[in-house]
Order: structure tokens, then C-alpha cells, then sequence
């Protein structure tokens, strides 16, 4: 009769599962391309950059300290820290689906039931037929062990908690994206600031120049070789300099407070050597091949996980169309007296059951599921194609940067010379009035814009520098 019995059940089972597997959606999905370009520009070089230590890469040791002391206190990789905590715990509570849920419990209680229901009759017949009468209200005392467990032969719990395996490398990556992003924006900083103490710099000795030579203006005009107007316009040079002073310290005690918030601390001085600002020298860049972007960024890697999990969402939403088996079970000792607990095998009891249950009408909810979990997996495919393609392009661009701020650099360089000599040679020719007080300002002027030119140059110089290790995918490892 039993086995009759399973036959029965397994062969509905067997019905269940053909009505499902016919009736499951067909997807429409996508297959990521990954294919990059073989080289940039034509260089097939496969030594990298990204393989160089952050502390080599960064030789100043002030700069060095700064990302070390920043690595330690930045608040947002903190917070990122405890994103994978939960992604951790994710993955945990994904591994304890697929296993049997085994609870331990005790229990009292009393019943009053009425003499003329069923139940009632029947124990009034029992207390008859033994000759002992049972207590009425009737006590209930229980302890017992129960078991519940769903046995995955779909996979489908087993491919949830793999989705949550790479959803957690996936905020691992993240981390070791913010981590590259921390140290390229702290040195893009530094090298901001010690742009800015050389434009102060500038400006002081500019405001020198431009005193001296109002100084001469007033003595030109006692001598009337030159009237109010020139003295005039000397001083409206002076101040304008001199109110351009403040500007830059402004940028100043602005650019040393993002350091300061990036390394999770209040403001304070920051320390630099900005005398040696001129005379840093842009590391040799080696960019690779474009392939080992794939295991040198880490947000492809992020994004490669997160579509690795999409890919196991689908799965998982698809074996909700299969049956599902569950078996329960509970072993214990129950008895209306706490004094027949202990005696068996009266008051022992157990059960075991399977149920096998599989969505037959009205799926709306689990197609609904399966299609999003496929559009999610496309979308994800996107975004790394996407992720894969702007890496490359970043590098192209900052490679190529960093050349042409170099050749840029010479020549501004060179007009800085230039401008420099010719204000010796304005001052020494409007003394003797072979020039007028007009080209003596202008070139003026056009000598303290051509050195701020000149430390913009080196600053993005310098960032290109820190931009294109950051786009190979230095800085983390």
C-alpha cells in the first residue's frame, strides 16, 4: 500500500514537472563582448605601469605620508568596509537556505473540550473502556525537535548564495575602485597645491617688480618725463596683483582643507616641499596591452562579478517554474502529566512528511521575476561592455596627454625666458624713455601670466601622470 502510494505521488511529481518545464518563457538574452583592441597606438610593449607599487610611483615622501595616513582614516572606505560586512553576512544567510533548519522547543498548555463534540465523546468512550478518567481541563506538556528542509535539485538555492559569492567580490572590487580613485585625487591635490604656493610665489615677486617700477614712474613724473596718468595706472597694476595675492591663498587654505577631509581629519598645515614643484620629472609611462585592463581595473572586475551574479539571478528565477521539494520532521516527548515525559515509548512522538509543490496556474509573478532578472543580467552585460570600453578610452587619452603636456611644457617654458629678459630690457629702455610706460606694463603683464601658464602646464602635466596610473588600474594592489 506505501509503495503503491510513493508511485502515485512521485508519478505527479514526474506530471508537474513536464506541464512546468513546457510552460517556462523563452529569454531573449546577450553575450558580453569583451574583445579590445590589440594595442594603443600600435605599441605592443606588454609591461605595465599599473604593476608599480603606489609608494615607488609616488616618490615624495610627504605626498606618500598623505595617502598612507588617508588609507587608514577616509571615511568613505570605511563605510565601503562595512558594505562588505553586509555583503558578507549575504552571503551566509544564502548558505543557511539550503540547509536543514533543525529548532529546538518546549511547550505547555490546557485545554477544555466540550463533552458533546466528537472529540469529546470519543475520550468519554476511552475513560470508559480503561476504567480512568483523564483530566479535564486536559493538560498539554511538549518538548521536541523539528526539521524543515528544501532539498535544492534545481540548483536554485545553491545559485543564490553563488550570486551572493559575487556580489560580495563585486563590493570587494568596489573597494579597491575607491581605493585607486583615493590616491589618484589626494596626489591630483597635492600637486594643486604646490602649484598654488609657486603662483603665490609669482604674484610676490611680481608685486616686487611692479613696486620698484612705480617707484620709477613717480620719479619719472617729478622729472615730467611722464605724467599722473602713468603713475596712475602703475598703482592700479600694483593692486590688482596684490588682490590676486588673496585669491590664491583662498585656493590655498581651500585645497589644503579637500586634503585634510580626505584623510578624515580636521584642517591643518599641510606638509610640502613646493620649492621642488619645477623640478618634478613625470614618471616613464607604460601602458600595456589593453587586455590586461580585464585584471588590472578594478571596475571591470566589478563589473564582471556583477554580471556573473545577473547571470545567476536568471537562473535562480527560473527554477521557481520547477517543483519544489520540501521534507519536515519532528522527534520528541509529549504527555498531559510532565511525569509520563520521561516514560516511553508512551510519550514519545515523530513525524515525517514530503511535499512537492509547483506552480501550476496564475505565474504571473514568477514570469515577471524571470524577465527581470533577465533584463538586469543584459543590462549588466552593458555596463561591462561599457566599463571595458571607457577604461581604454581613458588611457588612450591620458597617454597621450601626458606627451603633449610635455612638449607643451618646453615651449612654455621657453616664453617664460623670454618674458622674464624682456622686462629687464622694457625697464632699461622706459628709463632711458625709449619706451613708454604702457610696454613696461603690458610686458609686465604678460610675464606673470605666462609663468601662471607655465605652473598650470606642469600641474596638468603632473595629473596626467597621476590620471593615466589611475586608468591602467594602479594604486590598489
Amino acid at each position: 500500500m506505501f509503495r503503491n502510494s510513493m508511485y502515485k505521488y512521485i508519478g505527479i511529481g514526474l506530471i508537474a514537472l513536464a506541464y512546468t518545464s513546457c510552460k517556462i518563457p523563452k529569454l531573449v538574452g546577450k553575450t558580453e563582448n569583451i574583445t579590445t583592441p590589440a594595442s594603443y597606438a600600435g605599441v605592443t610593449d606588454s609591461a605595465n605601469t599599473a604593476k608599480v607599487n603606489w609608494r615607488e610611483y609616488f616618490a615624495d615622501p610627504n605626498l606618500v605620508a598623505l595617502i598612507d595616513t588617508a588609507l587608514k582614516n577616509n571615511q568613505e572606505l570605511n563605510i565601503l568596509l562595512q558594505e562588505i560586512e553586509v555583503a558578507r553576512n549575504e552571503v551566509r544567510a544564502k548558505k543557511g537556505e539550503y540547509l536543514p533548519f533543525v529548532g529546538i522547543g518546549a511547550g505547555a498548555g490546557i485545554e477544555k473540550v466540550g463533552r458533546y463534540t466528537s472529540r469529546g465523546a470519543a475520550e468519554s468512550n476511552i475513560d470508559i473502556a480503561s476504567g480512568r478518567e483523564t483530566p479535564d481541563p486536559l493538560p498539554d506538556y511538549r518538548a521536541a525537535a523539528t526539521a524543515r528542509w528544501e532539498v535544492d535539485i534545481w540548483q536554485k538555492l545553491h545559485n543564490a548564495k553563488r550570486a551572493a559569492v559575487k556580489r560580495y567580490l563585486s563590493t570587494m572590487e568596489g573597494r579597491n575602485f575607491a581605493i585607486t580613485n583615493l590616491i589618484a585625487e589626494i596626489a591630483n591635490s597635492y600637486y594643486e597645491l604646490l602649484a598654488l604656493d609657486n603662483q603665490l610665489e609669482n604674484v610676490k615677486k611680481n608685486i616686487d617688480i611692479q613696486t620698484n617700477a612705480l617707484e620709477i614712474v613717480k620719479y619719472q613724473k617729478e622729472a615730467a618725463r611722464v605724467t599722473e596718468l602713468a603713475v596712475r595706472k602703475f598703482e592700479a597694476e600694483v593692486y590688482k596683483t596684490r588682490s590676486m595675492q588673496y585669491d590664491v591663498q583662498q585656493k590655498i587654505t581651500e585645497t589644503e582643507n579637500k586634503i585634510n577631509f580626505l584623510l578624515g581629519r580636521y584642517p591643518e598645515p599641510i606638509v610640502r616641499n613646493d620649492a621642488a614643484f619645477n623640478g618634478l620629472i613625470p614618471k616613464t609611462i607604460l601602458a600595456g596591452l589593453p587586455a590586461q585592463l580585464l585584471d588590472n581595473r578594478p571596475d571591470i572586475r566589478q563589473a564582471e562579478m556583477q554580471l556573473a551574479a545577473a547571470k545567476l539571478d536568471v537562473k535562480v528565477a527560473k527554477a521557481k517554474f520547477y517543483p519544489s521539494l520540501g521534507i519536515s520532521a519532528s522527534f520528541g516527548y509529549q504527555a498531559f502529566n510532565p511525569a509520563y515525559l520521561i516514560k516511553m515509548p508512551e510519550s514519545i512522538l515523530f513525524s515525517l512528511a514530503g511535499d512537492m509543490m509547483a506552480p501550476m496556474v496564475n505565474r504571473n509573478g514568477i514570469k515577471a521575476a524571470y524577465y527581470s532578472a533577465n533584463a538586469r543580467q543584459i543590462q549588466a552585460a552593458y555596463n561591462y561592455e561599457r566599463t571595458i570600453l571607457n577604461a581604454y578610452v581613458e588611457v588612450a587619452n591620458h597617454v597621450a596627454k601626458v606627451s603633449n603636456m610635455g612638449k607643451s611644457y618646453e615651449l612654455k617654458a621657453k616664453q617664460v625666458q623670454a618674458l622674464t629678459e624682456s622686462i629687464v630690457i622694457s625697464n632699461d629702455l622706459f628709463r632711458s624713455t625709449r619706451a613708454d610706460y604702457m610696454e613696461v606694463l603690458l610686458t609686465q603683464r604678460d610675464a606673470l601670466e605666462s609663468k601662471f601658464e607655465l605652473i598650470e602646464t606642469k600641474k596638468q602635466q603632473l595629473n596626467a601622470v597621476v590620471s593615466v596610473y589611475q586608468a591602467l588600474g594602479g594604486g590598489w594592489k
